[in-house]
């Protein structure tokens, strides 16, 4: 794989010579534009927009826009005398537990791969201290023009690093979750826990993008006679904004989910808690008429107790 960036990894006093080369690469497929009358390409061209006249890539230099439109133009010489300690360098300032690093953070990744044979014995050290440790190294490192901060991590035998956002490129997740409060029953969760545990998990490896099997499949068609695609049928597409029933819907997931695993179409069974409620109310409902005997009996009892009493005031002297 061809490297993007070479410098060296910064552990304390320890320099590792590596080289940075992608780890993940885009795979959908890319279209060109072109003019609808005659199929002509469109292309882009780069014009001045105070002569009209068209730049070349060597003439286009860097500006800082102002709030009122004021462009400052900044050169490579400006940036490169900017003091940048990171430059050449994956500084590693913190070791952390992995689940620390908050998700929204990562961006790009990257393998790092030891430069030549000095740097295989620390670059080992590293990766090795990296597993025993179950910690991840967060670091500084300057890539295409500024300072980044990145995540490394061991992958196989190969050491990673995650390019992170700056805690202060999240935003805030404000007014995002829905205003209006909703009560969820105990009976919909157990539903969602059935649905869940009957989808179960997967083998990522196996998953694959439909869609772009779909666009390959339809250009290979057009490229050989032209065909068009055949239009979704109705009711393929999700009706937003519906409303639905969410236990049918839940209970109808459960028996798809499970039919797709070749599994019977009963709804799984109620979790524990929901079993001991339908067994209380049982008993209760068993023992009800137990007691309703009793307090008959009694009052049998009490009724006899009082005629032959009453019978014993009757009798003559």
């Amino acid at each position: 794989m061809r490297s993007i960036w070479n410098g060296a990894i910064s552990f304390g006093l320890v320099s590792i010579p590596i080289k940075l080369v992608n780890a993940t690469e885009s795979r959908s497929v890319s279209f060109r534009q072109i003019h609808t009358e005659d199929g002509g390409r469109i292309r882009y061209k780069k014009v001045c927009e105070l002569d009209g006249e068209e730049v070349a890539a060597a003439d286009i230099g860097k500006a800082y826009e102002e709030a009122d439109g004021t462009m400052i133009p900044i050169t490579d010489e400006d940036l490169a005398a900017l003091p940048l300690p990171t430059a050449k360098t994956i500084e590693i300032v913190a070791f952390v537990p992995a689940g620390e690093i908050d998700p929204l953070q990562m961006e790009a990744a990257y393998y790092l791969s030891a430069n030549g044979v000095p740097a295989a014995k620390p670059y080992t050290l590293l990766r090795e201290a990296l597993k025993r440790s179950d910690k991840v190294a967060v670091a500084k490192f300057a890539l295409r023009g500024r300072e980044r901060l990145g995540m490394l991590r061991v992958v196989d035998e190969v050491i990673a690093m995650h390019g992170l956002l700056w805690p202060d490129e999240i935003r805030a997740p404000e007014g995002v979750a829905p205003e209006t409060p909703v009560t969820v029953r105990e009976a919909e969760l157990d539903l969602a826990d059935a649905l869940m545990a009957t989808l179960g998990e997967v083998d990522i490896g196996t998953l694959h993008d439909d869609y772009r099997t779909a666009v390959e499949e339809m250009i290979a068609a057009k490229a050989e006679g032209g065909e068009a695609v055949a239009p979704p049928t109705p009711g393929e597409e999700g009706g937003g904004g519906q409303v639905i029933d969410l236990m049918a819907a839940l209970e109808s997931s459960v028996r798809a989910a499970k039919e797709a695993r070749g599994e019977g179409a009963e709804v799984t069974e109620l979790k524990p808690r929901a079993k001991k409620a339908a067994a209380k109310k049982t008993t209760t409902k068993k023992t009800a008429p137990a007691k309703k005997t009793t307090t008959a009996k009694k009052t049998t009892a009490t009724k006899k107790t009082t005629q032959a009493k009453k019978a014993t005031r009757k009798r003559p002297a």
